[in-house]
C-alpha cells in the first residue's frame, strides 16, 4: 500500500509543480531585456515552488525505481496527464474536447490493467 501512495505522491508532486508553473508564468509581465525576463522568472515564488515539488517528485521518483521494476512504475505515472487534464479543467477553465475525455478513460484503463 506504501508504494501507490508514493506513486500518487509523486505523480501529485508532477502535477502541483506544473500547475505552479502555469500560474507564475501567467503572472509575470515578462518585458525588458532578455536577463531582465530571465530574472523575473527565476525568482518568482511559483516558478520556485514548481522547482521543489520536482525535486520531491524525483527523489521519490529514484526511491520508487529502486524498490519496483520501471514496467510497472513508468505506465502508473502516466495519471498525472488525467489529473492535468482536470486541473486545465477546472483551474484553468480550458475546453476539453470529447476526444481528450475518451483518450483519459482509455489511460485509466491502461493503469487499470497494469496494476493488475
Amino acid at each position: 500500500m506504501m508504494k501507490y501512495a508514493l506513486i500518487l505522491t509523486n505523480i501529485i508532486c508532477l502535477v502541483l509543480g506544473q500547475t505552479s508553473w502555469k500560474v507564475g508564468l501567467g503572472k509575470i509581465h515578462l518585458h525588458g531585456n532578455f536577463l531582465e525576463k530571465l530574472f523575473q522568472i527565476a525568482f518568482s515564488p511559483l516558478i520556485l515552488l514548481g522547482f521543489v515539488l520536482y525535486i520531491i517528485a524525483t527523489v521519490i521518483w529514484m526511491y520508487l525505481l529502486s524498490k519496483l521494476p520501471l514496467s510497472f512504475l513508468y505506465p502508473l505515472q502516466s495519471v498525472a496527464y488525467v489529473l492535468a487534464l482536470f486541473v486545465a479543467y477546472f483551474l484553468f477553465k480550458e475546453q476539453i474536447p470529447i476526444t481528450r475525455w475518451i483518450g483519459t478513460g482509455v489511460i485509466l484503463l491502461g493503469v487499470f490493467l497494469v496494476v493488475k
